[in-house]
């Protein structure tokens, strides 16, 4: 078969236009990827028709969707998941599963979704990648508040990628397989970084890596990959989702690439450039551009949108009340609006729904259309909060909490 790449061309065209059409727009705070979905679903069939989802577009895009996870489970950072920081956003991940089955259960008892779990499932991830910007912004990434909403995040997408695994895959096989199966893939992932991490203790193989690292070779880009696409595979060949293994895969280069010496701080920049300069505005264009623009014409469709909004802010801002001993209550109030930031996860998710057909056309319309509405108005609404907060006097500022610019222990 031939293959042609016009779709591929529009498609790669429109990711690169959107950042830099919000390059000559500094003001205008809005995240690249609303800018990429929006302008994939103008360009596919929806709108223009000019685009359609072909073999080169598709596969970069499932690469794309790869590399997002994994980028996803190199942000988290397991040494500060501990202590108070573990203890208060592990209690919040609970809290906020069990208000997204009530949410799911409501939904569901309305005659709204088909499945009140994979509702639930789907509200609870955080767009970690958003926050991490804005609290950049806002000098709050090493604060405890900004640590918080870190590990708060990071735990809600591996709890969800977990769930959505466990209980939703394209293969069918019941909960207790599915348990196993999960269980062999996290012991050969174990098995693959404590293999890697010995290797890389021998004085020869560090100093062939760094000698390599910067070259043309980029040996430390390839072995990333060959551990995604391994893990990918691994997953993949054992009827569990690619995400799953992405993110798992993230999270081991994580732990086993700490690079306490400094010897390849540019590593993950590299990565980074991979995912986000190639990858991964593909797979968010091609999400537009398989957009049914069309689901949303019905007035009760569009009615659901703010309530799956509505949704959001329920299960993932509700919980951060559990911070109220740890930080002032405007702080709560700003976390709690920032963790109801979700977009990635629901593209990703709802797509898999739509396969195994547990989410109707409609919903997946609803719910992507709310995730869109979040990134837009959350993080830039908790960065203005921010920003207002630390401009008032310190005689104003709350007494009995300490400083937000000490870390937690």
């Amino acid at each position: 078969m031939e293959l042609h790449y016009t779709n591929l061309l529009i498609v790669v065209a429109v990711g690169f236009g959107a950042p830099l059409a919000l390059g000559f727009l500094p003001r205008l705070r809005i995240p690249s990827v609303v800018v990429e979905l929006v302008a994939g679903i103008v360009v596919g069939p929806a709108v223009l028709g000019w685009v359609h989802v072909d073999p080169p577009v598709a596969v970069l895009s499932a690469i794309g969707l790869a590399i997002l996870l994994f980028l996803a489970g190199l942000e988290i950072e397991f040494m500060k998941l501990r202590g108070e920081v573990l203890r208060l956003t592990g209690m919040g991940f609970a809290i906020s599963f069990v208000i997204a089955l009530g949410v799911g259960l409501a939904f569901h008892a309305a005659g709204t979704v088909r499945s009140p779990l994979f509702l639930a499932i789907v509200l609870c991830s955080t767009s970690l990648g958003v926050l991490v910007p804005v609290l950049k912004d806002a000098n709050e990434i090493g604060s405890k508040f900004g640590q918080l909403v870190i590990a708060a995040g990071s735990i809600a997408d591996f709890g969800a990628v977990i769930l959505l695994s466990l209980f939703f895959s394209r293969e069918s096989k019941s909960t207790t397989t599915q348990v196993l199966l999960l269980g062999g893939l996290v012991v050969v992932s174990i098995l693959v970084g404590l293999g890697v991490k010995g290797v890389e203790h021998s004085r020869r193989v560090r100093d062939v890596l760094q000698r390599l690292q910067d070259t043309t070779a980029q040996i430390r880009v390839r072995g990333a990959f060959l551990l995604l696409i391994g893990l990918v595979a691994l997953a993949t060949n054992l009827g569990l989702e690619v995400i799953l293994g992405a993110f798992i895969a993230g999270a081991i280069l994580t732990l086993i690439d700490r690079d306490q010496m400094m010897t390849h701080p540019e590593f993950r920049t590299k990565l980074e450039a991979v995912g986000f300069g190639v990858f991964i505005p593909i797979f968010f264009v091609t999400s537009g551009v398989k957009y049914d623009l069309n689901a949303l014409s019905g007035a009760s469709t569009l009615a659901r949108i703010p309530l799956f909004l509505l949704a959001l802010v329920a299960v993932r801002g509700l919980p951060a009340l559990v911070y109220r001993g740890a930080l002032s209550g405007s702080k709560v109030l700003i976390a709690g609006i920032m963790q109801s930031t979700s977009l990635p996860f629901i593209v990703a998710a709802t797509a898999i729904g739509r396969d195994i057909g547990v989410i109707t056309p409609a919903n997946q319309a609803a719910l992507i259309a709310a995730g869109l509405v979040s990134v837009l108005v959350f993080p830039a609404l908790g960065l203005a909060l921010l920003k207002r907060e630390s401009s008032k006097p310190a005689a104003q500022s709350p007494t009995v909490m300490p400083t937000t610019k000490e870390a937690l222990p």
